[in-house]
């Protein structure tokens, strides 16, 4: 055998084992791929894991029909209490207290009250309120449908007292204390309009402003 003959059989001998160290390098980096898959799948485990955080809708809830209940189950005495309170932190402010009182006392029956009867020469005005001064019911004159010279009558009075009285009657008062102001024909028959409705009156009260020589009157008409 020639020289060329033993070289080619040793480039042959020598070919397969660099294939075979070929194809064990490139082993590994086929097997990369399985690897990196895994690292992405892991890292997205965690964030699927965070989703019991939507666990926090039923305990709303839960909170919520527990208030619920509570106010059901509240007493007449603790809805008074917490009444009181919402009247106090409203401060000493009466004009802001009796606001609160007109909006929750809205629904609610007023055994007791204040009829304040104006009595003018041309007019008769009737507020029923409650202790606080909040206004219940109220009628005039002219709402009762009176117009001109009638206004003053006495009927028309009568008419006006017996109308603002049904209303409290309808809101659950059965007595109250009458305020009269005024000089007019319609004092009297107000009072008594009120008694036949079926309101009880437990006291008269005149409260017409009486002049000590303070302001100067006007002029006489000369005819």
């Amino acid at each position: 055998m020639s020289e060329k003959d033993v070289k080619q059989e040793e480039e042959q001998a020598v070919s397969p084992e660099k294939a075979a160290t070929a194809e064990k390098k490139a082993a590994p980096e086929k097997k990369a791929a399985p690897e990196k898959a895994e690292k992405a799948e892991k890292a997205a485990a965690p964030e699927k894991k965070a989703a019991p955080e939507k666990k926090a809708a039923p305990e709303k809830a839960e909170k919520a029909e527990k208030a619920e209940a509570a106010e059901k189950e509240a007493t007449p005495e603790q809805v008074a209490i917490s009444e009181a309170q919402a009247v106090m932190a409203e401060g000493d402010d009466p004009v802001k207290a009796a606001d609160a009182t007109k909006k929750k006392g809205r629904g609610k029956s007023i055994p007791a009250g204040i009829a304040f009867v104006r009595s003018t020469f041309n007019n008769t005005l009737v507020s029923i309120t409650d202790a606080r001064g909040g206004v219940i019911a109220w009628s005039s004159a002219g709402k009762a449908g009176f117009k001109g010279s009638r206004k003053s009558t006495a009927f028309a009075a009568t008419m006006v007292a017996q109308d603002a009285a049904r209303q409290a009657m309808a809101k659950g008062m059965s007595e109250v204390e009458v305020r009269i102001q005024g000089a007019g024909a319609g004092r009297e028959s107000a009072v008594r309009a009120i008694q036949a409705v079926g309101i009880q009156v437990t006291l008269i009260k005149d409260c017409t402003p009486i002049p000590h020589n303070g302001c100067r009157p006007r002029q006489r008409r000369r005819v």
